[in-house]
């Protein structure tokens, strides 16, 4: 089964990755954004890439994108469906020089994420899926893979770290899940990629209990469900993206579905 927009999202994607590279490793001029974060000339011109080609690809949905956000609860409630998109998410990654940064983009019906792909526009590596399709990793050559989570460690439980993001309430989880299953292997690695990493079969589960936005979060969420994952807030329900007032998530925690560790997850995530 496949969505009759995913080939054309994915070509997408990696005409965004190509105006992005040109920006990459040069010097660059960064700005503040309100929130303080950063944006680059790389950031804008794959937003106008993808704006440009998701209205081209389907006029009736309409494109959020995390350089085109101001839009009003007003105007956002009466949505049904939705392109969520991060032009460039990992920019403090790209700044730096480090390939840890891609191009997301995930549809969204219903609050609910239909398909994602993620592209890195350094190695041309792509993922793509959703719950009703699966999910794939393919190279830029085009030859592609299926993606499957896995539901027991192989070695030490590995669990997906961010490079720059943690919090308090983070380190305590992770020095609880040490006490639950052992000493830890940590994979640290930037962006949406962390989703890929369980989406592949290389880590056992990603808790964020720090800051995350709507659009870094969705499209890599799409990948991850196609290949045997979910996402949870901390009371175990599923992270959804109804419109709301904020565009930030809630923590929550990515994990295989149907391990038998999930409900000490969550219990672990909760306790005072």
């Amino acid at each position: 089964m496949n969505h009759p927009y995913l080939s054309s999202v994915i070509d997408l994607v990696r005409q965004a990755g190509a105006v992005i590279l040109p920006h990459w490793r040069s010097e660059l001029a960064v700005q503040a954004k309100a929130d303080d974060s950063p944006v680059t000339a790389a950031d804008m011109a794959a937003h106008r890439v993808l704006a440009d080609g998701l209205r081209a690809l389907d006029g009736a949905i309409p494109v959020l994108s995390e350089e085109d956000c101001e839009l009003s609860l007003a105007e956002r409630a009466g949505w049904t469906r939705w392109w969520l998109v991060d032009p460039l998410d990992g920019t403090k990654e790209f700044i730096a020089g480090s390939e840890e940064f891609t191009v997301n983009v995930a549809l969204i019906e219903e609050g609910k994420v239909r398909f994602g792909v993620v592209g890195i526009p350094a190695s041309g590596r792509c993922y793509y899926g959703g719950e009703d399709f699966g999910a794939w990793r393919s190279e830029a050559n085009g030859a592609a893979e299926p993606l499957r989570v896995r539901r027991q460690p192989a070695g030490a439980f590995t669990v997906v770290a961010s490079r720059r993001h943690s919090s308090p309430a983070q380190e305590l989880l992770l020095s609880r899940l040490g006490e639950r299953f052992g000493e830890l292997a940590l994979a640290n690695v930037g962006s949406s990629l962390k989703f890929c990493l369980l989406a592949e079969g290389a880590a056992d589960c990603y808790p964020r209990l720090a800051p995350t936005s709507q659009w870094d979060t969705a499209a890599a969420q799409g990948v991850l469900e196609g290949a045997g994952g979910e996402v949870l807030d901390v009371s175990g329900a599923p992270l959804r993206y109804e419109a709301r007032e904020s565009y930030l998530n809630p923590s929550f925690l990515a994990l295989p579905k149907g391990v038998d560790w999930r409900e000490s997850l969550i219990e672990l995530a909760n306790r005072p």
